[in-house]
């Protein structure tokens, strides 16, 4: 992967549009004090370097409750019983492909892998389970932790500003 030289308005830019990704780039570009049309050409570049993966909306669990029901998360850990790098790799790849895995990660030490999964409820989660646990015979032991609440969520990464 090619190094990216970011400068202060580059992460200005970064900062604001992990704040609201729908500002429309006149109001962005007034936000970072640049012309609308270095903002946009900006922007694009930092799509293009791989610094935006994407955009999307974060909807709120508490506000759909009412029609979609307020389902189960759980953080997962689990263990495999053999760790070579092709183990993990078919364990991670058959994970992330379930629509339930909203988060994968690789872990080290403890359990191999921590996942963050949603099911609409517990036979849901039952079924999940089976499906990517309980019928994979490298699967070693897994430990489900299930939310009462989320306190906080806030996926962005910390921008330092720079002069």
């Amino acid at each position: 992967m090619e190094s990216f030289d970011a400068d202060a308005i580059d992460l200005a830019l970064l900062e604001q549009l992990q704040s609201d990704s729908s500002l429309s780039n006149q109001d962005l570009a007034a936000k970072v004090h640049i012309s609308p049309a270095t903002c946009l050409r900006r922007v694009k570049r930092l799509r293009e370097a791989g610094l935006i993966e994407r955009e999307m909306a974060i909807l709120n669990p508490e506000r759909l409750a009412a029609t979609l029901g307020h389902g189960l998360e759980a953080v997962v850990e689990v263990s495999l019983d053999r760790q070579g790098s092709a183990e993990q790799e078919a364990f991670e790849q058959r994970v992330i492909a379930d629509e339930a895995v909203q988060q994968c990660y690789r872990v080290s030490p403890g359990p191999d892998f921590i996942l963050i999964v949603h099911a609409r409820d517990m036979p849901d989660y039952l079924a999940l389970a089976q499906r990517l646990f309980t019928s994979d015979a490298n699967v070693r032991n897994v430990k489900a932790f299930f939310s009462v609440k989320r306190a906080k969520f806030r996926p962005r990464i910390p921008v330092p500003r720079r002069a």
